[in-house]
């Protein structure tokens, strides 16, 4: 009966100590954990888990859910994932360079690198904003097409980064007029020659 006793007991303490751990590894998550898990679930193209990711961060949800489809349907696909660097003890930068299909229709030789600003309070993402290093011919190009070519655009990007219906089409009429901003002015250095 003793030795029942003591084996029950060492169960239960061995049991708790394993659960203890496992609460202890979960609250000494970093921010830099957390950035990589929403850096994860952004280039997964997953929805579901990004937007899980992002419970925390209601506001950005439109936004950042609209990007993930906008970077799955220009074909995003990572070149660098640089290291994340700290602006303080809850902003963290995720810069990410990427290949697109918007690159590749301007037919130059560059890769952009966009930065995710993730805001976490709690080990939680309380939000996220983003920038990129776009280059000066990506917003020429894309005036051109909203000038020249609303029709690709007007309908499809209603509601652009703000949760919008369509981001798939939107950025598939912008690649189209960037094919054709590119073109044009192919045809006018010809001529200019």
């Amino acid at each position: 009966m003793r030795t029942s006793l003591t084996i029950c007991f060492f169960l239960l303490l061995v049991s708790c100590k394993n659960n203890s751990n496992n609460n202890t590894e979960a609250n000494q998550r970093t921010n830099m954990d957390i950035g990589n898990d929403f850096i994860d679930a952004f280039y997964s193209f997953n929805r579901d888990s990004l937007q899980t990711i992002l419970t925390d961060a209601q506001a950005s949800q439109p936004e950042i859910l609209y990007y993930q489809k906008w970077a799955e349907c220009a074909n995003y696909k990572i070149v660098n994932r640089a290291h994340y660097s700290e602006k303080n003890d809850s902003i963290l930068s995720f810069p990410i360079t990427v290949k697109d299909d918007l690159m590749a229709a301007l037919q130059i030789d560059f890769n952009v690198t966009d930065t995710f600003h993730i805001l976490t309070r709690n080990g939680k993402i309380r939000s996220v904003k983003t920038s990129s290093n776009d280059l000066d011919v990506y917003y020429k190009a894309k005036e051109w097409v909203n000038k020249n070519r609303p029709e690709l655009v007007e309908k499809a990007c209603e509601g652009i980064w703000g949760g919008g219906p369509t981001p798939c089409e939107c950025v598939q009429g912008m690649v189209k007029g960037f094919a054709e901003f590119t073109n044009e002015k192919k045809i006018n250095r010809k001529k200019q020659k």
